[in-house]
């Protein structure tokens, strides 16, 4: 969806997995660094996750397909293709909807080679970034710029979550991943509020050299925002324990 909802909605979702990723993952090391027995307890956390993220990629689907000016499931109509930019996104959240089903039947079913999950989410983190580096083309300068910096969470990101494949558990690399998924939470948010302003206030000038300056800044002030978000929560767990 082309509009601030549009952005807010994977904005809140990505934010929202994020958040628990940076309790969930320190939780989980304080645990095996204490030795607890809590294996069959964590096992569950992780298919309820699961199945909550594939939730929000159904959910994502939806309200691409069927809000009122969407494609509603047609791709190809009277010679023309339907609302291709709702279709991308649907895109998306159907290769995080894959992630999600995978992630499940990695603790559901017992032959399934562990570190696919891993492979799935890389996989999906990566199809996100490439239907994203095509996505902005000839559109207005500050559009195009704005967009692009999503491009460093989502590779970044990838080559992380590949990491994992081998790297199984590494507390580094998960507080790696998480932050870059708040990160890609907040930007999409910022996203919206800069090209599709609410609240009736002023549209920016896409064309405006200094508006791409402080965009640029705005960026790194996000992920400081998002690694600070990391090291509370990393502590906070810690002092629990």
């Amino acid at each position: 969806m082309a509009n601030f909802k549009g952005h807010a909605l994977p904005g809140s979702f990505f934010l929202i997995v994020g958040l628990w990723w940076s309790v969930k993952y320190p939780w989980k090391y304080f645990h095996q660094k204490r030795k607890s027995s809590r294996q069959h307890q964590y096992e569950r956390l992780e298919i309820i996750e699961a199945a909550i993220r594939t939730l929000f990629s159904v959910i994502g689907i939806l309200a691409e397909q069927f809000v009122p000016d969407g494609p509603h499931l047609h791709l190809y109509h009277e010679n023309h293709w339907v609302k291709l930019m709702n279709w991308q996104h649907s895109t998306m959240y159907l290769f995080f909807g894959v992630s999600g089903l995978v992630d499940m039947l990695t603790y559901l079913v017992t032959h399934v080679p562990l570190g696919v999950d891993r492979l799935v989410m890389a996989m999906a983190v990566f199809v996100e970034g490439f239907l994203f580096y095509y996505h902005v083309h000839n559109r207005p300068p500050l559009d195009q710029h704005i967009h692009s910096f999503l491009l460093f969470a989502l590779f970044g990101g990838c080559v992380s979550i590949f990491l994992e494949v081998i790297f199984r558990d590494n507390i580094v690399l998960e507080l790696f991943r998480t932050s870059l998924v708040i990160l890609q939470g907040t930007w999409f948010w910022q996203i919206g509020f800069v090209l599709f302003p609410p609240f009736g206030t002023p549209e920016w000038d896409q064309n405006d050299e200094a508006n791409l300056m402080f965009i640029t800044m705005c960026f790194s002030w996000h992920y400081l925002a998002a690694l600070c978000i990391v090291a509370v929560n990393y502590s906070l767990v810690h002092c629990l324990f």
